[in-house]
């Protein structure tokens, strides 16, 4: 019996004033067939109601729900439940289980978002964010605090283990002093093994260890696959290129320029001091530079040496870009003005 699509296909091909051959050479079908529903009176299309059958696992599903309430909350495996009933006399398809047991399964509900705070002075959290990859690579070294949610930013083209050191002292000269922890993420630079002596004892770059040594402060890395531990230097990440640098590389961009390493940091100071950290912080509802002032009361101090010996001061001052110089900046003073 053909398909009323079939049957409709064949009417419209002879009011078109096309031969029972040419129909039959067109449809692929029989002439006789052709002839047979051109002769019918019925012109409209009556759909075959579908005959249900019964599904195989139709015997089965009372079995099935009795070990689901059983397991509740636990659940138990598709492949568990087929070899289960497979031993019942079940013939079909595991297809077919695994269909219906989704049906079933109740729906995951997402985590509940934790915001974890953290005390003045105590957590700074670190990053690595790539802005472009290729032999002239821009990449940033972002760090916030996790009280007063202050950052620093400075670019570099590669994110070795000396430019993770430089980035974490800079941002302890543009803070004014030292948190007593530093969260890192996995990164193969700053963490050579993971609980290389026991759980939750990680055998660290000799590099870094020496800075931690030097300044004071304790290490402490992510779990692995758990990016949002590190949610407050994460966010500012996506802050960071779409308020600073999509920005300044489209202007550069008019001028046939490209953003690089230099020019990158002889802005981001004034946009972090002025724009970044001076205005109110979606989360805490306050502003970061205000904030930092109460931070700073208890950042461990920053060490100068003198020779062979190590003094401490405390500097107490309003957070200033620690820039670099080597570019002359007054080439892009007049292409970006009022631009930032």
């Amino acid at each position: 019996m053909l398909t009323q699509e079939k049957v409709v296909t064949i009417k419209v091909l002879k009011q078109q004033g096309k031969s029972i051959k040419r129909i039959a050479r067109e449809t692929g079908l029989a002439r006789n067939t052709i002839k047979k529903y051109l002769q019918r009176t019925d012109t409209k299309p009556v759909y075959q109601r579908k005959i249900h059958r019964p599904s195989k696992l139709e015997p089965f599903k009372d079995y099935i729900q009795s070990r689901i309430d059983a397991a509740h909350p636990d659940w138990i495996p598709a492949s568990v439940l087929y070899e289960e009933i497979l031993a019942l006399g079940y013939q079909g398809k595991r297809r077919i289980l695994s269909g219906y047991l989704a049906t079933l399964k109740p729906k995951a509900l997402p985590e509940p978002l934790v915001r974890f705070e953290t005390e003045p002075g105590k957590q700074l959290q670190v990053d690595f964010t790539i802005i472009r990859r290729g032999k002239q690579a821009l990449k940033a070294f972002v760090a916030t605090l996790g009280y007063s949610r202050a950052s620093y930013v400075h670019f570099y083209d590669n994110e070795r283990t000396d430019a993770w050191v430089d980035g974490l002292v800079r941002s302890f000269e543009f803070f004014g002093g030292v948190p007593h922890e530093i969260l890192f993420d996995n990164a193969k630079a700053i963490i050579l093994e993971r609980d290389a002596y026991r759980v939750g004892e990680h055998r660290w770059n000799p590099k870094l260890l020496s800075l931690a040594q030097d300044y004071g402060f304790n290490l402490t890395v992510c779990r692995p696959y758990r990016a949002k531990t590190k949610g407050k230097v994460e966010r500012f990440n996506r802050y960071l290129k779409s308020s600073f640098v999509v920005p300044l590389q489209a202007t550069l961009r008019m001028s046939e320029l490209q953003l690089d390493v230099q020019t990158a940091n002889g802005y981001v100071g004034y946009w972090l001091t002025q724009v970044a950290n001076a205005r109110v912080h979606g989360t805490t509802g306050e502003i970061p530079n205000q904030r930092l002032i109460t931070e700073q009361n208890v950042l461990l101090p920053l060490p100068i040496k003198f020779g062979n010996i190590d003094s401490y001061q405390k500097i107490n001052m309003t957070p200033m870009p620690f820039e670099s110089l080597q570019h002359p900046l007054s080439v892009y003073d007049q292409l970006l003005q009022g631009t930032l």
